[in-house]
C-alpha cells in the first residue's frame, strides 16, 4: 500500500492498539455523528486495518493482518453487543457531554493522519478541501426529511443499512449511525441488537435465534459486502494516489467534527410538528422515543462551556496516547 511500510511495532502492541481501535470503533458506530473509521484513525491502526481486510479477502493469509482483524473485530463486536444500549442512552439524555468527549477523540486522530502523509502537496489541500466541504453539506443534511422509521423493516432495507453502516464504519469522517439515521433503521437496529443481548442474558435461545435470523442475518450481509467493497477501494486509492487520499480523509476528520457541536438537546415535540417526515399526533408522540426527538441549539453556560473544554482535552490526549502506543521513537 504505502512505499514506505509503517512503523513497526510488537505484537503485543499491536493486538492492544488494534483492540481499543476496535473498541472505540465499535462504541463510535452506536453514535450518530461519530465515525467508527475515525476511531480507527485516531487509535493509529487504520492503514493496518485496511491492509489486513484486503489481503485476507483476496486469500492472503499472514499472521499479521489476522491479529489486527482478529483483535478489531472482537473488541468492535463486544462494543456494540453490550454498550448499544447505555450508548444510546447516554447519548441521548447528556449530549454535550458525550459529544464534548468524542470531538476531542476524533481530533486527536489529525497527528495521525499529518504523519502518515510524510509531507503536503497541493493534491493534499485539494482532497482535504474536499473531505471537508462533503462532512460539511452531510452535517447540515436534514435527517428529518429523509426517515420515515417503520417498526418492522424489511430484509432488504436492513441489508442496505448493513451495506451503507459497515461503509461508513471503513470511511473515516462518515458517521455509519447517522446514515442509518437517514435509512430510518438507528432505533430498530439497536433495539434488536440490546433485544438480543436481553435474551441471551435471559436463557431464551428461541428469541435470539429469531432476532439473529430477521435482524442479524440480512444486516449482518450487508456488513460483510459493505466492509470488503471499501476496504479495497480505499486500498487502491492509497496505493495509486496516495497524498490525495489522505488528504480527503483529512478533510473527512476535520469536517466530522461540524456535526458533533455539543450544546444540543434532544426537544419534545408537539402535536401537529413534523418529525422524519411525519406529522405527530398524539397516539404517535406517546409511542415516539426520547432518540428520535429533533435537536435543538442551546446556549452554554460558563461552567459548561468550561467543562466542554476539558472533555474536548481528555478525548485529544487520550487518541493521541493510544496512537503513540508501541510507536518507535
Amino acid at each position: 500500500m504505502d512505499p514506505e511500510e509503517p512503523r513497526k511495532t510488537t505484537a503485543l502492541f499491536l493486538a492492544f492498539r488494534a483492540a481499543v481501535g476496535g473498541l472505540l470503533m465499535g462504541l463510535a458506530n452506536l453514535v450518530p455523528g461519530i465515525s467508527g473509521g475515525t476511531m480507527l484513525l485516531a487509535a493509529g491502526v487504520y492503514p493496518e486495518f485496511i491492509r489486513a481486510i484486503a489481503q485476507v479477502t483476496t486469500l492472503r493469509f499472514r499472521l499479521r493482518p489476522i491479529l489486527v482483524l482478529a483483535c478489531v473485530i472482537a473488541a468492535g463486536a463486544l462494543a456494540i453487543l453490550f454498550f448499544a444500549g447505555p450508548v444510546k442512552n447516554l447519548v441521548v439524555d447528556h449530549r454535550w457531554i458525550m459529544y464534548s468527549l468524542f470531538i476531542g477523540l476524533t481530533l486527536g486522530g489529525l497527528p495521525v493522519v499529518w504523519r502518515l502523509l510524510g509531507g503536503a502537496d497541493r493534491s493534499v489541500w485539494v482532497g482535504l478541501a474536499a473531505g471537508f466541504l462533503a462532512m460539511a453539506a452531510l452535517a447540515y443534511l436534514p435527517v428529518e426529511q429523509f426517515s420515515s422509521r417503520t417498526d418492522e423493516a424489511g430484509y432488504a432495507m436492513l441489508f442496505v443499512a448493513g451495506v451503507a453502516g459497515a461503509g461508513a464504519m471503513i470511511l473515516p469522517g462518515v458517521s455509519g449511525g447517522y446514515l442509518l439515521l437517514v435509512l430510518g433503521q438507528y432505533v430498530p437496529i439497536l433495539s434488536a441488537i440490546d433485544g438480543f443481548r436481553e435474551a441471551l442474558q435471559g436463557g431464551d435461545a428461541g428469541t435470539a435465534f429469531e432476532i439473529a435470523l430477521s435482524t442479524g442475518l440480512p444486516v449482518g450481509l450487508g456488513v460483510l459486502l459493505g466492509v470488503v467493497g471499501v476496504s479495497n477501494l480505499l486500498r487502491i486509492l492509497l496505493d495509486r494516489y496516495r497524498k490525495p487520499t489522505l488528504g480527503v480523509l483529512l478533510g473527512l476528520l476535520l469536517g466530522a467534527v461540524i456535526g458533533l457541536w455539543p450544546f444540543q438537546r434532544g426537544v419534545e415535540p408537539e402535536a401537529g410538528d413534523v418529525v422524519k417526515g411525519r406529522v405527530m399526533t398524539v397516539e404517535l408522540l406517546q409511542k415516539l422515543e426520547p432518540a428520535d426527538y429533533p435537536t435543538r441549539y442551546f446556549r452554554p453556560g460558563g461552567l459548561q462551556a468550561g467543562s466542554a473544554a476539558i472533555l474536548l482535552l481528555a478525548g485529544y490526549g487520550i487518541t493521541g496516547a493510544i496512537s503513540r502506543l508501541g510507536r518507535e521513537t
